[in-house]
């Protein structure tokens, strides 16, 4: 599905990501963790079109969109829920869930996408018509997925779905990434909590400094005795 390739990025003079390659399968869930700065954020950005390359490829469905406008990688398939929510405050929930499905396709599946995300967070169902600045975090964050939902996204990109949640909040959150990846959506999941994500995700890569230094199946790295150091103070 996903094929980025020897990706290299830049701000201005500064490198940022230094010949990144990674995969995502169809039905797959991979996660990308490391220290802050190590450029996560940077390589989702790019995915989602949102940053451009200064050289790589990124293929998608075998088709190479290194060069895509980016208001077209939501018509290929690809949906992110950005770090911060980016939320539209001023605008009811249901506003800013329809936002999700302004294209032709998932506008004609409005009505099936909003009864999807609300069976996947019922907690928005009550809160429809309030303003999306009055809710708590957790359910902006809800919010926010479900905008992401709303486009029937075939790859769902989340950068640090769980920053600045309680506990409770992000496990439940985790458990509702778990259910769309179950039910057929490919996601790629950038996050600091290295403990919940590769124990939800198949597949892990670890990024430090702008590169990947370790790759493999979750549960396995999770087991090695240096990740265990280095990211979890075992």
């Amino acid at each position: 599905m996903l094929e980025v390739e020897d990706l290299k990025v830049n701000y201005g003079a500064a490198p940022a990501l230094w010949g990144v390659s990674l995969r995502v399968a169809p039905g797959e869930l991979v996660c990308v963790v490391g220290p802050n700065g190590a450029g996560k954020s940077t390589l989702i950005n790019v995915i989602a079109g949102l940053h451009r390359a200064r050289a790589g490829q990124l293929r998608f469905n075998g088709q190479d969109i290194t060069q895509l406008a980016s208001h077209r990688f939501c018509g290929q398939g690809i949906a992110i829920v950005p770090e911060g929510r980016r939320l539209f405050t001023g605008m009811s929930v249901r506003d800013n869930l329809e936002l999700g499905s302004y294209l032709p396709g998932p506008k004609a599946q409005r009505a099936e996408s909003l009864a999807r995300v609300l069976a996947l967070f019922p907690a928005l169902r009550e809160k429809l018509e309030q303003l999306a600045g009055s809710l708590s975090g957790g359910q902006q964050q809800m919010v926010a997925i479900g905008r992401a939902m709303m486009s029937r996204p075939q790859l769902l990109l989340l950068d640090e779905p769980s920053l600045g949640l309680a506990p409770l909040v992000v496990q439940a959150m985790f458990q509702a990434v778990r259910q769309i990846n179950a039910e057929g959506t490919s996601v790629l999941l950038v996050e600091q909590n290295v403990a919940m994500a590769m124990e939800i995700a198949h597949r892990a890569c670890v990024m430090e400094e702008g590169r990947i230094v370790a790759e493999g199946l979750a549960s396995e790295l999770l087991g090695r005795p240096e990740i265990q150091k280095a990211y979890l103070g075992v």
